[in-house]
């Protein structure tokens, strides 16, 4: 594989409503679309999900920017690849900044898939058509507001239902969503609000028969997560404090967590995903599941790919175009059936159509990158 050329977008799209977490809200979300072009014209994209802020992550849409341009993309066109899997090898040179060379990597294995002229999720070895679909509930102004969100969400066929928590916004919003919407498939997400001062408050939670408990303590507490693993019935699931494949082979000798939430972004791609899939579900039978962070149709198109493979046992953070977009940036946008599912596409690579006026029109910057021999 030969690539002609690179091109960044930094793009901003406006969420239908304001999504809050424990460590801020977000209405206007940033990211980098990472374009690459071959030299017979195929072309691939992947997405980059830094913030706008060093909040979830140290990352933020300006450092991946300067990272991908000044030294991922360069390095790349350097030491030449022969397969996607083969990136990260490449990359190794950089340290750290795993969503900007995620979404690199991402935009390979697409350019990959459509030369193979096999959809994506066969590609990387999946093994279902469609995917089980829950829903990520931000923040809410009042615990009525939450019933009437969680209910419309409901009624569109998500099959569970995630709602965000932080001290002071934790036992009575679940209390209320049981006893008024009953036995849901329901878990919590605290984005590390908590320590493990507030073990009271966490063993509240237990009442509720709640799937998990996503990433209670620090994002790197793994000890912490031990800790209180022991302490609570309510299965914990780690999401920030995996960074790659050596802190899930951590988590489980500690006994940090009983669930991974393997996000592409955070990990450093599609191949580091597959690496901890193969570990974790297939090594050792421990559940997982596909996470989001308010993708695009591009980046939600890698989601679909890794939620077929085997080892996925619950119902993805993985929703339609149509949650958080008025309009996305693919056609066909992302949709959801009424079973609470959603279709692996049919067509190569992540199976949509990248529509690039709408991304021009999204874009604050761009640059194209080309090797030097070009």
């Amino acid at each position: 594989m030969e690539l002609r050329k690179v091109t960044l977008y930094e793009v901003w799209m406006e969420l239908k409503s304001e999504f809050e977490t424990s460590f801020g809200s977000t209405k206007l979300r940033p990211a980098i679309l990472v374009r690459v072009e071959e030299r017979g014209g195929e072309e691939g994209w992947g997405e980059v999900v830094a913030g706008e802020g060093p909040w979830y992550s140290y990352e933020t849409v300006e450092t991946a920017w300067i990272v991908l341009e000044k030294y991922l993309v360069p390095e790349l066109f350097r030491r030449g690849f022969s397969r996607a899997v083969d990136v990260g090898k490449a990359l190794s040179r950089v340290r750290g900044h795993n969503m900007a060379k995620a979404g690199l990597e991402e935009a390979l294995w697409d350019l990959e898939a459509r030369l193979e002229s096999r959809p994506l999720w066969v590609h990387i070895g999946g093994v279902r058509d469609r995917i089980e679909s829950g829903v990520s509930v931000g923040i809410q102004p009042t615990v009525e507001d939450l019933i009437r969100v969680v209910s419309s969400f409901l009624d569109q066929g998500y099959r569970r239902v995630k709602i965000k928590i932080k001290p002071g916004w934790d036992v009575e919003p679940v209390r209320v969503v049981r006893r008024e919407l009953g036995d849901i498939p329901l878990q919590v997400d605290a984005n590390a609000a908590y320590t493990l001062r507030n073990l009271r408050t966490l063993r509240e939670l237990d009442k509720f028969d709640l799937l998990m408990i996503e990433q209670p303590l620090g994002h790197e507490d793994l000890v912490g997560h031990a800790e209180l693993s022991r302490l609570l019935k309510t299965p914990i699931c780690l999401d920030e404090s995996i960074r790659g494949l050596s802190d899930a082979i951590a988590a489980f000798k500690l006994g940090s967590a009983h669930i991974i939430n393997v996000k592409p972004g955070r990990v450093g791609g599609i191949a580091a995903s597959l690496e901890i899939h193969k570990f974790w579900a297939e090594v050792l039978g421990l559940p997982l599941w596909i996470g989001g962070m308010l993708e695009t149709g591009v980046g939600r198109g890698h989601l679909v790919a890794l939620a077929t493979l085997p080892g996925v046992s619950y119902p993805n953070d993985i929703s339609a175009s149509d949650r958080y977009y008025e309009e996305d940036i693919v056609e066909p946008p992302w949709t959801l059936d009424r079973d609470g599912t959603i279709p692996a596409p049919k067509r190569p690579g992540i199976g949509v159509e990248v529509m690039v006026d709408k991304v021009e029109r999204a874009s604050r910057r761009r640059i194209e990158l080309k090797p030097r021999n070009a």
